[in-house]
């Protein structure tokens, strides 16, 4: 039989012309809307691939999903009183299943357009992701911008979305469509975070400054300890021990415990009280405005007061906080897990590290020159406790640097040694070596 006499051939012949008029066609707003609630999702939103807050995402999502033309952005709301509790087992479980949820709702709306001759894709609201390209960029698309941009949410000083009604309860998904919609969401014309910094005085790293300012690094060694980096981590300390008498010297027998609980039920946040304690939403702020030192005493106080174990870098601003805001929780140092592998993740990732706090007092300017595999060169800005990186060189450096790409990569990653290097000349300095010792107090491995 000839391909073109073949039944299922002939048939999408027969349908060529109606399937090529539902291509080409816009998409009912309102329709939609319908489709991804009847679906479970609570609030939901439109956003066109061109628009400008996408500018960051867009080559990305191209990459992906070629067809790319609107994104679907819907909310789904957690439950509140199980995020607020000090137990976070109970917490994580909330997490687990909203974050099911989601992935479920948004693969229930891709069956549905599929049917409609809509092609769609729905990248995971969380896990899995493209692990292939850790420490970089892991997810196919950012949920948080996508939703602020269809106006269910603006990002607040914790870094989280709130919803105008349900706060920052909510977990986010996406779903990408190859069809235009007759009406796209805008954001919402005000921020519904109350900035009551809540959220700045339970976190348990001090990651939230009163500023604004946000320490990457401390938020994601403790809080996200099980995941990634995390249990690179651990993994390194049972490789790392000669025998089950130091493995239990390295990590305890709760440690073990918790990691063998994130890897048979789903990795476990050690914190999100940022989340927890945020009283931000028309649903949540009621009981906060009639009684605030209640909210405090009930939502805030035992997450403060609550022993445990906090996980910190060697002489970061972190481990300076827990000292000195939570005595009743205990530090234990663990290693920096991201390790940048090539230079665009050094330079993507150097602000994620930088300690704000260690670079007190500190104006210095630095020419970075790597030879080798990678050449590049990058100039870094260290002024009023703020990191600044450019490509090439900028202005009078106080010290420049001339790094073998391989060299430098391996001494981050605990790997070389800098004095050996420095010896042999893998690594040379033009200036006093007492600003690269500056340098490093900003950036602890």
């Amino acid at each position: 039989m000839k391909l073109a006499e073949h039944p299922t051939v002939v048939r999408d012949r027969e349908r060529g012309a109606t399937r090529t008029a539902e291509e080409q066609q816009t998409l009912d707003a309102d329709g939609l809307r319908r489709l991804v609630l009847d679906a479970g999702a609570d609030d939901v939103g439109f956003v066109d691939i061109q628009r400008a807050a996408l500018d960051d995402q867009r080559d990305d999502i191209l990459r992906h999903f070629p067809r790319t033309k609107t994104l679907i952005s819907l909310v789904v709301r957690m439950n509140r009183e199980p995020l607020r509790t000090s137990a976070r087992s109970v917490a994580n479980l909330e997490f687990h299943h909203a974050g099911e949820q989601v992935n479920e709702i948004s693969r229930r709306i891709v069956r549905v357009l599929e049917e409609q001759s809509v092609r769609a894709l729905n990248p995971a609201m969380g896990f899995p992701m493209e692990m292939d390209r850790f420490p970089g960029k892991i997810w196919v698309v950012g949920h948080k911008p996508v939703a602020v941009a269809a106006g269910l949410g603006k990002m607040g000083v914790h870094r989280n979305v709130i919803h105008p009604k349900f706060g920052n309860f909510i977990l986010l998904g996406t779903v990408l469509i190859d069809a235009e919609v007759s009406e796209y969401g805008q954001p919402i014309d005000y921020n519904p975070c109350l900035e009551c910094k809540l959220c700045v005085a339970a976190c348990p790293v001090g990651a939230i400054s009163p500023a604004g300012d946000f320490n990457f690094s401390a938020c994601y060694t403790h809080n996200y300890r099980e995941f990634m980096g995390g249990f690179s981590e651990w993994a390194e300390q049972v490789a790392a021990s000669s025998n089950a008498v130091e493995y239990r010297r390295r990590v305890s027998d709760a440690e073990s415990a918790s990691m063998w609980q994130s890897l048979a039920f789903g990795a476990n946040y050690k914190a999100a009280y940022c989340l927890s304690v945020c009283p931000a939403g028309e649903d949540v702020i009621g009981p906060y405005l009639a009684d605030k030192q209640a909210h405090l005493q009930e939502n805030v106080k035992p997450l403060q007061e609550k022993e445990e174990t906090i996980y910190v870098l060697k002489n970061s601003d972190a481990e300076e906080h827990v000292a000195k805001r939570f005595p009743r929780k205990q530090t234990k140092h663990v290693g920096n897990s991201l390790r940048p592998r090539n230079i665009d993740q050094l330079l993507l990732g150097m602000p994620l590290v930088f300690q704000r706090h260690k670079s007190a007092g500190l104006d210095a300017t630095y020419h970075f020159t790597f030879t080798g595999d990678e050449r590049r060169q990058a100039t870094f800005v260290i002024c009023n406790q703020s990191l600044q990186v450019e490509e090439g060189h900028h202005g009078q450096a106080d010290l420049h640097v001339t790094a073998d790409t391989k060299t430098w990569l391996g001494f981050l990653a605990h790997e070389k040694s800098l004095v050996v290097a420095l010896l042999r000349r893998r690594i040379r300095l033009q200036g006093s070596p007492k600003w690269l010792l500056a340098f490093g107090k900003c950036f602890p491995l």
